[in-house]
């Protein structure tokens, strides 16, 4: 499906982000979502988002008894969302309240986008918006959700799903690289990049890299991949392949093959496409023209690769994304 998604508000108001949260939610993706979208950001000199909880019990005790959190809104602040975000709990056996179901249906009926974290995505299941579409959930709980769902498109080894109107991510983690794979979207890479620094997390990791990998700390510190990453994104515009990555890190392609997939889930080729693609969208943000060479400049060659990509991953062509995000672009408060 299109990603492009509006990130402007109803009747141009605030873009407005809601999150329900219902008994024994998680409260790591609860803080993500928060950090993501209701934080604001004087270093960017505006507001991204309008960002309220809501819950359908005036109390609501958070998983494990960890706390109750009160003093948020009712679940009819659900009706006026344009992105909604789904309560996501361990206990994924045990069916959602019929009001929350009810008020994800309405959010989609309307047209608004929804969002699952985690766990998250058993909601939209239960509700009925999965049915046929892509989907992907924690790795633990594959199994169950096919079992329980299998009218659904489960892709279970990546980070997130971006379905267009409904995006789900695999684990944790994997909700803030959801996050900033929206305000990518909304906002540009050059806002994402802000928002990323300010969680001194990685600004971009493709959905499609794997939920997990074999060895997150490496043993050996010498085996991190971290000199060569920071070398090669030094030198985007350079005409690097495989080889010359192998090369500077001394080891042959087959290796380097192996220890991107240990160490980051994903291949060499998908990460120096992604990191010029990251980079080509800074350049048009930033103003430079024309596409070739935005496309000379990241390293992606021709203007017909810099489309194919950008249309791919972003669901825009280069031109719209300059109109949204480019120079000139509307950067007053949504």
């Amino acid at each position: 499906m299109p990603q492009e998604s509006s990130h402007r508000g109803r009747e141009g108001s605030p873009h407005r982000v809601v999150v329900i949260v219902d008994e024994n939610s998680n409260p790591f993706e609860l803080g993500c979502a928060t950090e993501v979208f209701g934080l604001r950001r004087p270093e960017i000199g505006r507001d991204l988002y309008d960002f309220t909880l809501c819950s359908p019990e005036p109390r609501t005790l958070m998983r494990d008894g960890f706390f109750t959190l009160t003093g948020v809104a009712d679940l009819e602040a659900a009706d006026s969302a344009d992105t909604l975000i789904v309560p996501n709990r361990p206990d994924v056996e045990v069916p959602r309240r019929p009001a929350v179901l009810h008020a994800v249906r309405r959010a989609h009926a309307r047209g608004t986008r929804l969002v699952g974290f985690c766990s998250g995505a058993f909601t939209l299941a239960e509700a009925g918006v999965l049915d046929g579409r892509r989907a992907t959930a924690h790795w633990q709980w594959a199994d169950s959700f096919r079992a329980r769902f299998p009218t659904v498109q489960l892709e279970p080894d990546v980070l997130f799903v971006d379905d267009g109107d409904i995006l789900t991510a695999a684990g944790s983690a994997a909700a803030l690289d959801l996050g900033l794979h929206l305000v990518r979207r909304d906002h540009g890479a050059e806002i994402a990049n802000s928002v990323s620094r300010r969680l001194v997390f990685a600004a971009h990791r493709d959905g499609g890299q794997r939920q997990f990998v074999e060895r997150p700390v490496p043993d050996v510190p010498d085996e991190s991949l971290a000199p060569v990453l920071a070398w090669a994104q030094g030198r985007l515009d350079a005409p690097l392949a495989v080889p010359d990555l192998a090369a500077r890190a001394a080891l042959s392609p087959a290796t380097l093959h192996r220890r991107f997939q240990a160490q980051l889930g994903t291949t060499p080729l998908a990460w120096l496409t992604g990191e010029r693609l990251a980079l080509a969208c800074r350049l048009i943000e930033r103003g430079v023209s024309p596409l070739d060479v935005v496309a000379r400049r990241s390293g992606l060659g021709t203007t017909a690769n810099l489309r194919a990509l950008m249309r791919r991953e972003t669901g825009l062509t280069p031109s719209a994304y300059r109109r949204r995000f480019g120079p000139g672009a509307d950067d007053t408060p949504w």
